[in-house]
């Protein structure tokens, strides 16, 4: 009801403008028209008649000359400029009056939304379903790409989202055609062996594998290839290879890699990763010990990490190293404990949290 009644304020004022000028009565001649010049000679006969610079019947001549030329200015200025100027102005007021608002709605009623409901400010802020908008989205560049399928920015747009949306099978076609139209690179041939891996329910097939190894072929040092190359010789029971792998990605990694937590959790479920690691005046002492004084030695040591973090409970990686330390030990029961004191630990801080949690999800424990 206020969009019509904004609209009605702004044709009313539009109209206005049109009318304003036109309802202005026509101005009087000035004295400088051509009537007030045959006045002036006139006027100028009479002083040249009384200075006797010209005879009376040379003057009176003049005058009928002049009187009948001002009465034909007169009757002109009269007539004509009156007819023209109501007319313009009828004109001009119908078609303010009915042919701006017609105009104004023949463009609204196709361009604009007559009968779109209000939408109140909660809703304006409310969150958006993103399930339903990326599902159009989506059908929008499959479309475009049966029309293009040459489109290489296309797939590569497209594949990793179908990807997010479980859609597996058509993810390894769009990163095919990615690789096709785009060239081949590391990172699209570690995406298109993790399309395949998770279209194979998350077993690294050979078909998968292959692709991990065409992308460490083209560089060595590609993380995710690397990651899944590992995963492929745990899922074969080669648990040495695996470990060898992930290893030597720690030993390349920068401390603050955000994947760092993901492949410390992968070795501690081969066990890779024993609990914690011994100084190495302790490593020395517990060669000449037997298992069970070098358990307890351990066990000293793990208790002594967990009474340093309630101490300092934001060292997430001393949080990791005493969870995997506790699992490596078969404690579950403890390793559980230790999780819920680090998530409190590090509750108020968001980047913390999240590290905490990507390390932990594959420990087989609520990550």
């Amino acid at each position: 009801m206020t969009l019509w009644f904004v609209f009605a304020l702004m044709t009313a004022a539009a109209i206005f403008a049109v009318l304003w000028p036109l309802s202005r009565g026509a101005r009087p001649q000035s004295e400088g028209s051509e009537a007030a010049v045959y006045r002036d000679q006139l006027g100028e006969i009479d002083r040249d008649v009384a200075a006797g610079l010209i005879g009376r019947s040379e003057a009176e001549a003049a005058r009928v000359e002049i009187s009948r030329r001002l009465l034909a200015a007169a009757d002109g200025q009269r007539d004509l400029p009156v007819v023209s100027s109501i007319r313009l102005r009828r004109s001009a007021a119908i078609i303010a009056l009915v042919g701006l608002p017609v105009v104004a709605v023949a463009f609204y009623l196709p361009l604009g939304s007559p009968r779109l409901s209000d939408f109140p400010l909660a809703e304006r802020t409310r969150v958006p379903d993103a399930a339903q908008p990326l599902d159009n989205l989506v059908a929008q560049v499959e479309a475009h790409l049966e029309k293009n399928p040459t489109d290489g920015r296309g797939w590569n747009v497209l594949a990793p989202v179908l990807a997010r949306l479980g859609r597996y099978d058509d993810a390894v076609r769009a990163y095919r055609n990615s690789i096709t139209y785009n060239g081949d690179s590391s990172e699209r041939r570690a995406d298109l062996g993790e399309a395949l891996a998770a279209a194979a329910g998350g077993v690294v097939t050979s078909e998968a594998k292959a692709e991990f190894e065409r992308s460490v072929a083209l560089n060595a040092d590609e993380v995710k290839a690397s990651y899944f190359l590992g995963l492929a010789a745990e899922q074969d029971g080669r648990g040495n290879e695996a470990i060898s792998i992930w290893r030597g990605m720690l030993a390349k990694a920068p401390p603050d890699a955000p994947w760092r937590p993901q492949v410390q959790a992968a070795l501690a479920r081969v066990g890779g990763v024993s609990a914690p690691s011994l100084p190495d005046d302790a490593v020395a002492a517990a060669k000449d010990m037997n298992e069970v004084d070098r358990g307890a030695m351990i066990r000293g040591m793990v208790e002594r990490l967990a009474t340093r973090l309630k101490q300092n409970g934001g060292d997430v990686e001393g949080w990791l190293r005493l969870v995997r330390a506790y699992m490596v030990m078969g404690d579950r029961d403890k390793a559980k404990g230790a999780l819920t004191e680090a998530r409190q630990a590090v509750a108020n801080d968001a980047e913390r949290l999240r590290q905490l949690n990507e390390g932990l999800k594959e420990l087989g424990l609520d990550g």
